[in-house]
């Protein structure tokens, strides 16, 4: 129902319709315009612009195409911590991404230096895809630590490959602005498009799903997109 095109289109209220009909599927079929507007805490004009946004006549027709998409023959139904990484996967499976890919691959083409960097779990990450990325055949570091001397930094023609979450990592922000001072060609992948991060970057790459905090605060949000988009890229220079 939703394409990876249209999502690169939506604006910040968009965003938040989407997150909440992918997340109540089952309950958005039974509501009226007027209950949906009042749960997201938006007009119901707003949710017919999204509707019409989406290639829909109207709030009728795409409930009508919600229904027929939920009630499509499936054996085994995906189980909901599964149901956004199925959507995900749908979008990507699309013309859109390809093209999305386009300009950081070409980046990366012609980097003599690629590097990868984040904090916390996306430090993880980082050193997940400078390994993939020399697994691959394309000299790449993965930087945890985001208090390197960047000042002194020489290499010419490198590319920085940024991950966060949330893309509002006071620090690694700082590391990204130095880098690109340095000249350095920023890419980076958030879950939000509206982040600083995201912005500061010459590329980015957005998958918007739902933020979750465990354990008091500990980022508990699917990290299964970021580690795709950074297979689909090394794969693809």
């Amino acid at each position: 129902m939703f394409s990876y095109e249209e999502i690169q289109k939506y604006n910040e209220t968009d965003i938040r319709i989407y997150k909440y009909i992918v997340s109540n599927t089952d309950k958005i079929q039974y509501m009226t315009i007027r209950e949906i507007a009042r749960e997201i805490h938006v007009s119901t004009s707003t949710i017919l612009r999204f509707c019409n946004k989406n290639n829909f006549d109207g709030y009728s027709d795409f409930k009508d195409a919600l229904k027929n998409e939920i009630t499509l023959p499936n054996a085994h139904p995906p189980m909901e911590d599964l149901q956004e990484i199925s959507d995900f996967f749908a979008r990507a499976n699309s013309s859109a991404f390809e093209e999305k890919l386009l300009f950081a691959v070409d980046i990366l083409k012609k980097a003599d230096l690629i590097i990868f960097t984040g904090m916390g779990s996306s430090g993880t990450l980082a050193k997940y895809g400078a390994r993939y990325f020399s697994n691959m055949g394309h000299f790449a570091v993965g930087l945890e630590d985001v208090f390197y001397p960047i000042e002194t930094f020489r290499w010419k023609n490198t590319a920085v490959i940024a991950l966060s979450e949330s893309g509002e990592t006071k620090k690694l922000i700082e590391a990204v602005s130095r880098f690109k001072e340095k000249n350095c060609l920023v890419l980076s992948i958030t879950n939000s498009s509206f982040s600083t991060l995201a912005k500061l970057s010459d590329w980015n790459f957005s998958y918007h799903l739902n933020t979750r905090r465990i354990n008091g605060g500990y980022n508990g949000t699917t990290q299964i997109p970021v580690i795709f988009v950074i297979e689909a890229l090394a794969k693809r220079i």
